[in-house]
């Protein structure tokens, strides 16, 4: 796969492209159909498979800090998409420039003029554009004129739900990891590269990964029973709190820490996944980090209860 960062330096595909445009946020079961669709149309024409995304993506642009939390970082993305039919990522940056495109403008600058679009598969609830105008009608009226074709997917269901990356999140929020897999089509994770922290877990026996999320919010807080990848090809059990630490900090950015069960090897630096299994409790404050001890080690006893009742 092409990782393409921005419009300026793209030169139109001579013979044209099948495109999709989005989010993409999760990659859950519904954007794995879009994808499943486009390429399909591109194996039939005989075209590259292109999808465009967004960076920073447009609700983080419009509410800045009451976006809401995203289900992947742009790196977990990128990763995901390598592992799906797709010729070409397109990232574009999401900008005042970008937000005030007029609907038939974009059609004409970017989807012409710099993709040579010939075929365009879309979700259901797309809408692009200044004062989000434009959407499958009008793609469909543009297509005509410029001849590209425009599919709409539809939405994609999983148990009577519309699979979207907002039910994920409240899934997620909600602490039912069982939910959020069935439309995700896979269990929860986060990637990220094992940073120095401030040591003070070793301090009450318990030293922990520490991974940073460069987010203010997160979709899931609390403490989980989890395992890690990423480290000599096996998979460790765990047990990791996402939050703010209220009894150490309380600081404005959340962190992933993870404490491996039987593990004492040093792994700053390494590139590693978190995978989320249960929901252990929420985030607390407690008045002394002895009373943080005492629970951390109540919460590693009900941590290997879920592992021993998976076996």
């Amino acid at each position: 796969m092409r990782l393409i960062r921005g419009l300026a330096h793209l030169a139109p595909f001579a013979n044209g492209c099948v495109l999709t445009i989005g989010n993409f946020d999760g990659l859950h079961l519904g954007h794995r159909a879009v994808i499943k669709k486009l390429a399909a149309r591109g194996e039939s024409l005989g075209l590259p498979v292109v999808v465009m995304i967004f960076e920073p993506q447009p609700l983080e642009y419009f509410l800045k800090d009451n976006e809401p939390p995203r289900l992947m970082r742009l790196r977990e993305k990128v990763i995901e998409f390598t592992k799906l039919p797709v010729d070409n990522l397109l990232i574009v940056r999401f900008n005042r420039h970008f937000a005030n495109y007029d609907a038939e403008q974009f059609v004409k600058d970017i989807l012409i003029d710099k993709l040579n679009v010939k075929h365009l598969v879309i979700g259901d609830d797309f809408h692009f554009g200044k004062a989000r105008r434009g959407n499958f009608a009008l793609l469909k009226e543009q297509g005509q004129a410029y001849g590209f074709s425009v599919e709409d997917t539809g939405s994609h269901h999983s148990d009577g739900l519309r699979v979207s990356s907002t039910l994920i999140r409240d899934a997620l929020g909600a602490g039912d990891l069982a939910q959020a897999e069935k439309l995700l089509g896979h269990g929860y994770s986060i990637c990220g590269r094992v940073a120095h922290g401030d040591k003070r877990g070793r301090t009450i026996g318990f030293p922990t990964a520490n991974i940073r999320m460069f987010r203010k919010t997160a979709p899931i807080n609390g403490v989980f029973a989890v395992t890690m990848t990423g480290i000599d090809g096996v998979e460790i059990q765990g047990i990791a709190n996402v939050g703010n630490r209220p009894t150490v900090d309380g600081g404005t950015k959340v962190l992933l820490e993870t404490h491996l069960f039987n593990f004492n090897k040093e792994i700053y630096g390494r590139y590693v996944e978190v995978h989320f299994k249960q929901k252990i409790r929420e985030e607390h404050r407690f008045a002394s980090l002895e009373q943080l001890k005492a629970q951390i080690e109540k919460d590693i006893i009900a941590a290997k209860a879920v592992f021993s009742a998976s076996l």
